[in-house]
């Protein structure tokens, strides 16, 4: 009965049709795997660049903002016929550094917006192009 089942000319064609349909579900499962991985890639990439953004702007502009916040808890805790005693030399070296810092941190956040654009950029075109070959 099994050497009649093996010579069956129909489940012949089935079997090469079932083999077939596995091989192309095997190369779908490995192209999207692969898409998956850019992707995390890509996202791990422009998540990096945004948190370094993040921070470099943290660390350059975090004294800046304490002196603030100081100074108004002081205007706010003051009694009203007091003045607010204010360093003149010490604002404007400050005030310089700290226009020197938002400058560099400026720079440096187009950069990496410039860097995360051309790799989704890239992504997307790789994208396109593997689309338009299937």
């Amino acid at each position: 009965m099994e050497i009649l089942e093996s010579q069956d000319p129909e489940k012949k064609r089935l079997m090469k049709a079932a083999r077939m349909h596995k091989e192309a579900l095997s190369s779908d499962v490995q192209a999207v795997s692969e898409r998956t991985q850019k992707i995390i890639t890509n996202a791990l990439v422009i998540g990096g660049a945004l948190a370094l953004t993040y921070i470099l702007v943290r660390q350059l502009s975090g004294g800046k903002s304490k002196k603030k916040k100081s100074k108004i808890v002081k205007l706010v805790t003051q009694a009203p016929n007091e003045s607010v005693e204010t360093d003149e030399d010490e604002n404007s070296d400050d005030s310089l550094l700290s226009q020197i810092g938002t400058k560099i941190a400026n720079e440096a956040t187009l950069m990496l917006l410039n860097l995360a654009k051309e790799k989704l950029t890239e992504y997307l075109n790789s994208g396109k192009q593997t689309n338009e070959n299937s």
